[in-house]
C-alpha cells in the first residue's frame, strides 16, 4: 500500500534568504499518528503549510492520496484536514453551522448525519446551539477539529492542538485524537509537549533548523536514544562516595541518602551488577532500588544539542 503522504526532497526557501526547510523527504502511512517536534522556527508548521497548500515550496514534491498538490491540488486538499495553532472562529456564530458552513466551502452537500457524529465523538453535540464565544479555550479547540473533519478527511494536521489547555483537558484531547486514528484517520500533529508525542505518537519526527533529523518509532527512539537511571535509596546517609566510585557515574544526593547511577541499557555490562555487589560489601544499607527510563524529552535536548553542535563546527 502507498503511504498516504509521500514528501519528496522538499525545500522552502523565502526571498529573505531563509531556507525554512532543506531537502525533506518522509513517507507518512495511512492510519498513524506522527508527532513533529522541533523548536520555535525548526520548520514544522512551514512543512505542515505546504502540505496544505498555503505555502509554495521552492523545491521537490508532496503527493497526498497520490494526488500532487500542485498539479493536482484540489483532490489532494479535499483529503486533508488543519486545525490550526490560532483559535479562528466566527464569535457569534451557533457550533452547528459553524462547522455545517465549513463543509460546505469543500462544495459538498449538506449531511446532518454526519455531521452529528462528529460533534457526538467530540462532545460537542449538547454545545450545538451555543455561539462559540460563549465556549471555553478547550471547546474551541473541539469545534476547530470537528470544522476540520466536516468534509469527511482522510489526514488530519493539529498544530500544536493542546497548547494553552490544562493538563485534565489535555488528555481528553488526547483520546480524541485516538479515538480518530482508529476511525483510520492519519494523523500528524506538532506539539511542544513532549509528553504528548510519547504517549501517543506511533512515530516522532525531529525537526531542527530546516531540516528533518530523524523518525523513528517512538519505541524504538527511547530504546535508540534513551538512557536508564538507577536510584539506590540509603539506610543511613553517606557522607561522601568513596573514592574508588568517582568515576563510575555516580551522584549523592545533598543528604546523602540516595545514589543515582546512569547507564546505558544496551551495553553488554551495565555495571549494576557490580555496583550492588560493592555495595553489600561495604555494608551499607539499602531501602529500595529503583530504575527509570529515560523519557522523550532527554531524548530531544541530546538530539537538538548535537545538532547545534555540528552546525557550529561546520561554521
Amino acid at each position: 500500500m502507498s503511504p498516504i503522504i509521500e514528501i519528496d526532497h522538499l525545500s522552502k526557501r523565502y526571498a529573505a534568504g531563509t531556507e525554512a526547510l532543506r531537502d525533506v523527504t518522509l513517507n507518512i502511512e495511512e492510519g498513524e499518528i506522527l508527532a513533529l517536534l522541533g523548536p520555535n522556527g525548526a520548520g514544522k508548521t512551514t512543512l505542515i503549510s505546504i502540505i496544505c497548500g498555503l505555502v509554495v515550496p521552492t523545491d521537490g514534491t508532496v503527493r497526498v492520496g497520490g494526488h500532487d498538490i500542485r498539479t493536482d491540488w484540489r483532490a489532494a486538499r479535499r483529503l486533508i484536514g488543519l486545525v490550526p495553532q490560532e483559535i479562528a472562529l466566527e464569535p457569534f456564530e451557533k457550533v452547528e453551522r459553524s462547522v455545517a458552513f465549513t463543509r460546505g466551502l469543500y462544495g459538498l452537500p449538506p449531511d446532518p448525519a454526519w455531521l452529528e457524529r462528529v460533534l457526538r465523538s467530540l462532545a460537542l453535540w449538547d454545545k450545538r446551539d451555543s455561539i462559540t464565544k460563549e465556549l471555553s479555550g478547550g471547546m474551541k479547540r473541539r469545534v476547530l477539529i470537528a470544522k476540520a473533519l466536516a468534509h469527511r478527511p482522510r489526514v488530519l494536521f493539529l498544530d500544536e492542538p493542546t497548547a494553552g489547555v490544562d493538563v485534565a483537558l489535555r488528555r481528553e484531547m488526547w483520546e480524541v485524537v485516538r479515538g480518530l486514528r482508529a476511525e483510520g484517520v492519519t494523523v500528524i500533529l506538532t506539539t511542544h509537549y513532549l509528553e504528548e508525542a510519547e504517549e501517543m505518537a506511533d512515530r516522532v519526527g525531529v525537526i531542527s533548523r530546516g531540516r528533518l533529523m530523524l523518525v523513528r518509532p517512538t519505541a524504538e527512539l527511547m530504546g535508540e536514544f534513551g538512557r536508564k537511571q538507577m536510584v539506590v535509596e540509603l539506610d543511613d546517609p553517606l557522607t561522601s562516595l568513596p573514592e574508588e566510585w568517582l568515576d563510575r557515574g555516580l551522584t549523592l544526593s545533598p543528604d546523602g541518602r540516595r545514589l543515582t547511577y546512569d547507564y546505558d541499557h544496551r551495553a553488554e555490562r551495565t555495571g549494576i551488577g557490580r555496583l550492588l555487589s560493592d555495595i553489600a560489601a561495604r555494608g551499607i544499607g539499602v531501602r529500595d532500588v529503583a530504575t527509570e527510563q529515560s523519557r522523550l524529552e532527554d531524548v530531544f535536548l541530546s538530539l537538538i544539542g548535537n545538532d547545534t553542535g555540528a552546525e557550529e563546527r561546520a561554521g
